[in-house]
C-alpha cells in the first residue's frame, strides 16, 4: 500500500511541476521584435524554420548573425537555446551532460539579457516576452528531470510575467499560443489527473474551448509563433481531444513542411495508427525505420522502436504472424536498450507475441510469455494493472476463445 501511494504522490509531483512548466510558455516570446529591421527579421524566421527541420548548424549561424546586429536583444539567444531544446529531444540519451549544459548556459543568457531590459522598464515587452519563455523551457527542462522545486519556481515566475505581457499587448496573435495553452491545459490536466485539483486551486480557472479557439487562430494568424501553436495542437489533438482526423491533417501539413523533422513523422504514423489506416500506418512507420536505420537526425531508438512494434501490429491485423512476431521482437529487443520510461511498450510488445503464438496454436509459448509479462508486475507501476490482469486470464485461457 505504501508503494502505491509513493506511486501516487510521484506521479501528482511529476504531473505539478510539468503544469508550472507548461503554463509559462515560451514560443510567444518571438511576438514583439519592433526594434528590429527586417533583416534580421528574416533571419529569425528563417532560423526558426532550420530549428523544425532539424538543420541545427544552420540555424545557430542565423541567430548568431541576429545576435551580431542586436546584441542587446534577447530573441537570437533564446532561440538559439531551442536549437539545444530540440537537440536533446531527438537524442538517444536526453540527459546528455554536455547537451544540457549547452542548453543551460544559452538559456541563462537569454534570460539576463532579458533582465537588463526588464532593469530598465518592468513593462519592457519584449523583456517580459523572452525572460518568460526562457524561464518556461528551464522549467520544463528541470520537470524532466524530476528537480520540481525548481521546475514548479520558473514555471510559477513566468506565468506571472506571461500575464503580466498579455495585459500590455493583449491583441497580439503570437501571445495566442501562451493564453491559449494555459487556458486549455488548466481545465484539461486536472480533469485528466484528478490529483492536479489541489494545485489548480492556486491558479486561475481554464476553459478548455477557449483555449483551443485562441491556439487555432495562433496557430493560423500569428506571425512568429504559428509552428509552435500547431506543435502544441499536435498534442492537444493526441492526448486530450482524441482528434485523429485533425491530427491527421495537422502532422500531414508539418511533416510536408518540415520532412526532416523525426517529431511531425511520429505524429503522422501515430494519427495513421488511430485512425486505423493500416496501409498508410505501415507505410509511414516502415519510412522512420528506414531514416532510423540510415542515421537520420533526430530518428532514435525511441522512433525506431516505436515504428517497428507497429508494423508488427499491422502485419498482426493481416494475419501475417510469422513476420509480425520478428518485427515485435525486434521492437521488444530495441526498447531494452532505452533508458527512459517503456514499461507500458515492453508489456504490449510482449502482450502481442503471446497472442501471435495462441493464433498459432502455440500454447505452451503463449503461456511462456503471459508469466514473464506477470513476473514483472512487482517493479511497473500500478498503472498497468489492467495489463497484468488480463495476462493472468490469458494463462487460463487462451487468446481468442
Amino acid at each position: 500500500m505504501q508503494k502505491h501511494h509513493n506511486r501516487t504522490i510521484s506521479l501528482s509531483a511529476k504531473i505539478a511541476a510539468y503544469v508550472f512548466a507548461l503554463f509559462s510558455v515560451i514560443a510567444p516570446a518571438r511576438a514583439q521584435w519592433s526594434i528590429m529591421k527586417a533583416d534580421a527579421d528574416s533571419l529569425i524566421k528563417a532560423g526558426s524554420d532550420h530549428i523544425y527541420n532539424m538543420q541545427f548548424e544552420r540555424a545557430s549561424a542565423d541567430f548568431g548573425k541576429v545576435s551580431q546586429m542586436y546584441p542587446e536583444h534577447p530573441a537570437s539567444y533564446f532561440l538559439d537555446a531551442m536549437v539545444e531544446w530540440w537537440r536533446i529531444k531527438t537524442v538517444d540519451n536526453p540527459k546528455d551532460e554536455a547537451l544540457e549544459q549547452a542548453f543551460m548556459t544559452k538559456i541563462d543568457k537569454a534570460i539576463n539579457v532579458s533582465q537588463k531590459l526588464l532593469d530598465q522598464s518592468e513593462y519592457d515587452i519584449t523583456g517580459l516576452f523572452f525572460k518568460a519563455g526562457a524561464l518556461g523551457y528551464r522549467g520544463r527542462f528541470y520537470a524532466e528531470r524530476e528537480r520540481w522545486v525548481k521546475a514548479a519556481a520558473d514555471g510559477k515566475d513566468a506565468l506571472e510575467m506571461l500575464q503580466k505581457a498579455q495585459r500590455i499587448a493583449p491583441g497580439n496573435h503570437d501571445i495566442l499560443l501562451g493564453t491559449g495553452l494555459y487556458n486549455y491545459l488548466a481545465q484539461a490536466l486536472p480533469e485528466q489527473y484528478p490529483a492536479l485539483k489541489s494545485v489548480m486551486f492556486f491558479l486561475p480557472a481554464g476553459n478548455k474551448q477557449v483555449g483551443l479557439s485562441q491556439l487555432v487562430a495562433a496557430s493560423n494568424k500569428a506571425r512568429y509563433a504559428a509552428t509552435e501553436s500547431k506543435v502544441v495542437l499536435l498534442q492537444v489533438y493526441s492526448m486530450f481531444e482524441k482528434n485523429p482526423d485533425e491530427l491527421l491533417k495537422l502532422s500531414t501539413e508539418l511533416h510536408a513542411k518540415y520532412p526532416n523533422n523525426p517529431y511531425f513523422h511520429w505524429y503522422l504514423g501515430r494519427a495513421y495508427t488511430q485512425l486505423g489506416y493500416t496501409d498508410k500506418m505501415e507505410e509511414t512507420w516502415r519510412e522512420i525505420v528506414k531514416a532510423a536505420i540510415d542515421k537520420k537526425p533526430g530518428y532514435n531508438r525511441s522512433y525506431a522502436r516505436e515504428a517497428l512494434y507497429y508494423i508488427g501490429q499491422a502485419l498482426m491485423a493481416r494475419g501475417e504472424y510469422e513476420d509480425a512476431l520478428k518485427y515485435f521482437y525486434k521492437a521488444d529487443e530495441a526498447g531494452r536498450s532505452l533508458t527512459r520510461d517503456d514499461d507500458g511498450w515492453i508489456l504490449h510488445t510482449n502482450m502481442n507475441i503471446g497472442k501471435i503464438y495462441d493464433m498459432q496454436g502455440k500454447r505452451d509459448l503463449a503461456v511462456k510469455q503471459y508469466s514473464k509479462i506477470m513476473s514483472w508486475r512487482e517493479k511497473f507501476s500500478s498503472k498497468y494493472d489492467q495489463q497484468f490482469q488480463m495476462a493472468q486470464e490469458l494463462i487460463q485461457k487462451p487468446y481468442g476463445q
